[in-house]
């Protein structure tokens, strides 16, 4: 369940991301980060976006940052 809610919400972001919303978001303190991180890059490509971890906390989980791809 905690994976799915995670992935969900990074898969919100990467919608955000992919429509021209925003240039980046940051989804902090994901817990299941590095179970979601495949899945995530996954579906961000596939919207033309990338997704990267930009840290790990054993206390607080990773942060994920989902960026526009400009070419």
């Amino acid at each position: 369940m905690r994976e799915e809610r995670e992935l969900r919400m990074v898969r919100e972001a990467i919608v955000m991301v992919a429509s021209g919303a925003s240039p980046r978001v940051v989804v902090a303190g994901i817990s299941a980060g590095d179970q979601i991180l495949d899945a995530a890059r996954r579906l961000g490509l596939e919207s033309g976006v990338r997704v990267n971890r930009l840290s790990q906390h054993e206390d607080r989980g990773a942060d994920l940052a989902v960026e526009a791809i400009y070419e």
